[in-house]
């Protein structure tokens, strides 16, 4: 593998692990030394042990394809990406800053809309979004936190600076991802570990529990928390049931709660009734309650918003919380630190155009084949085009879209996504890669060390989402020069 190494070139991005060729940047360096000095072989064992690990482990996703649910095995590789810890440090406290910020906009979206009287946000992208939730005014919920599980997607450009290329605060999920990418790298190359100060990631069920224990209404040693699951047939059930087993909670799908004529919500057991005092739900708002929301939905729980509302449940993340989880209101998330915080902005945002603004939409029109077009509102890779990859007719598709439909399209410059080392037909190739950190926010504010780091199996793709083809890396955040 030495050769495979000494090669290896990543062209003209910024490398996670090369500075430049055959030469490992500080905090890799024993581990690119280490993984060199195998042989094809043996490098070969290594994936197939992480391979065995996986089926094991039963880590796995589901994809839809043409109207089917496929269940597939978990697509990982075996190098891991380093980042320094001093690095990391400022990423983490530009995080939380983000986080702390959206929270007091949503906050405020639904009380006394300050932001929108000032003039700071325009009160039409807000009130107009399909994520706005007039079912939520007038609520303030403990601590003023509505996104309590935030999941922030990073990417790093060519400067090698950490970008922020949106905020996922609905229903953010790839938690587990990375809690299973360190237990397989443990397994597959354990010697990694050795020379290595390398900050755990293995407490965050322990963390996600204190986060959501401190919601409670009542005041218990030990809340009883539920983690509100569609089914097995979600995509991300996996993770659900992880998520519970690991914190200790229980896994329950709508039909096992209900609320009684107390307005608290309950629980059906063999015992009997009972009372439920934090929901971590992982369910879309307008299938949470029929009696609120959707009619027809048989996922939720009927009430369970007048339990919200009146104080005697706490929902995770808050109903509403995805007033903020617009690829439009990201555009103006500089401004809300500014506004709410009094603070200039820790972590760059990517600039963005908004195709709602005629000045703006003239430009991206203009210069499709240069930009990375995205709806509004989608997540997963889906709906988006980037357009120095795409057709003429695809380019020619999405100008129609963004004139008959402005408002739900924002255009970005295609970034020079960083790449990584990645082991593919027995070679080391760089692949594109992003980073989502989760942030939990309660009483306190807390970011994983490192994240799900997703990465472009394709060559040369600059999408990385599992659903799309992408896979995935164990993340080390590093103490010293290592």
């Amino acid at each position: 593998m030495e050769q495979s190494w000494k090669s290896y070139d990543s062209g003209p991005f910024y490398d996670e692990l090369i500075s430049s060729p055959g030469k490992p940047r500080v905090a890799a360096r024993r581990a690119v030394n280490l993984l060199q000095n195998l042989s094809t072989d043996e490098m070969a064992a290594r994936r197939a042990a992480a391979e065995l690990a996986i089926k094991e482990m039963g880590i796995s996703f589901t994809i839809y394809s043409e109207g089917k649910n496929i269940d597939r095995a978990w697509p990982f590789d075996i190098i891991p990406r380093v980042i320094p810890g001093r690095e990391w440090d400022k990423v983490s406290e530009g995080l939380a800053q983000r986080t702390r910020a959206l929270n007091a906009f949503i906050n405020d979206i639904y009380n006394k809309q300050k932001i929108l009287k000032d003039g700071i946000v325009p009160a039409d992208i807000v009130l107009d979004s399909s994520n706005y939730k007039p079912q939520c005014a007038g609520i303030s919920p403990r601590y003023g936190a509505w996104a309590h599980i935030c999941g922030t997607d990073l990417v790093r450009d060519k400067d090698g600076k950490f970008y922020v290329l949106e905020d996922n605060l609905r229903v953010p999920s790839g938690v587990s991802y990375m809690l299973e990418n360190r237990e397989v790298t443990k397994r597959a190359l354990p010697e990694l570990f050795e020379n290595y100060s390398i900050r755990p990631v293995d407490d965050y069920p322990a963390r996600l529990y204190a986060t959501l224990a401190a919601l409670s209404p009542r005041e218990r040693k030990r809340p009883c928390v539920a983690v509100l699951t569609p089914g097995i047939y979600n995509s991300a059930y996996f993770e659900h049931s992880f998520l519970a087993r690991g914190m200790g909670a229980e896994l329950v799908e709508g039909g096992d709660l209900f609320v009684d004529e107390d307005d608290c919500l309950y629980m059906r057991t063999v015992d009997g009734p009972e009372r439920v005092d934090v929901v971590y739900r992982r369910i879309d708002d307008d299938f949470i309650d029929p009696e609120a929301f959707r009619k027809d939905s048989i996922l939720g729980v009927p009430g369970i918003m007048r339990a919200w509302k009146k104080g005697n449940v706490a929902i995770a993340n808050a109903p509403g919380s995805g007033v903020a989880d617009d690829k439009v209101v990201y555009a103006f998330v500089p401004d809300m630190i500014r506004y709410y915080l009094k603070e200039e902005p820790k972590l760059a945002s990517v600039k963005t155009y908004l195709c709602m603004v005629e000045k703006e939409r003239d430009y991206v029109l203009a210069n499709l084949d240069k930009l990375v077009v995205k709806p509004a509102n989608e997540s997963g890779g889906y709906g988006l085009m980037v357009g120095p990859r795409a057709t003429k007719a695809t380019r020619a598709k999405f100008a129609k879209l963004i004139e008959e439909n402005p408002r739900n399209y924002i255009a970005q410059p295609t970034l020079a996504l960083s790449t990584a080392p990645t082991y593919l037909d027995d070679q080391v190739q760089p692949r594109h890669l992003d980073l989502r950190p989760f942030i939990l926010s309660s009483k306190d504010t807390w970011v994983t060390p490192g994240g799900l780091t997703r990465v472009a199996l394709v060559k040369g793709s600059l999408v990385v989402n599992s659903s799309q083809g992408g896979g995935s890396k164990d993340t080390w955040i590093v103490e010293g020069k290592s």
